[in-house]
């Protein structure tokens, strides 16, 4: 899956010079995913990314009905964030990022789904941001 980079600015320092290492903010307007089970789906859209504080806010919605605006979807744990690496085609790749279910999001889930099978903390996937330097 990916989430094109809409907008932002993002500063990238040596690890341990300051902390955090990656500030800034990166924007995914128009991007998302959905989630269904029978006749409910929620859409997870316009992925506000904040690296200095490692969270991923967003906007939700049930079966087409706005729920959250800016709501905080994900925790991103940057401990196995690899170096950035760049590339002879313009472009600097940060890899590595684990990309957690918030405990806000659980719970709006866990609600809407009638389950209980949503946890905090519930490993999403790993983030690859591929940004271009020209």
């Amino acid at each position: 899956m990916s989430f094109p980079i809409t907008g932002g600015n993002v500063k990238y320092y040596p690890p341990g010079s300051v902390n955090p290492y990656v500030q800034g903010e990166i924007q995914h307007t128009g991007s998302g995913l959905s989630l269904a089970a029978g006749p409910t789906v929620v859409e997870l859209t316009n992925f506000d990314i904040d690296p200095g504080t490692s969270v991923l806010y967003g906007d939700v919605s049930v079966n087409g009905a706005p729920a959250a605006t800016d709501a905080l979807l994900f925790d991103l744990d940057g401990s196995t964030l690899q170096p950035l690496q760049t590339g002879a085609d313009n472009t600097a790749v940060l890899q590595g990022t684990r990309v957690l279910v918030s405990a806000d999001a659980a719970a709006l889930l866990n609600s809407t789904f009638k389950t209980d099978a949503v946890k905090a903390g519930l490993l999403v996937g790993i983030a690859t941001i591929t940004l271009n330097t020209a």
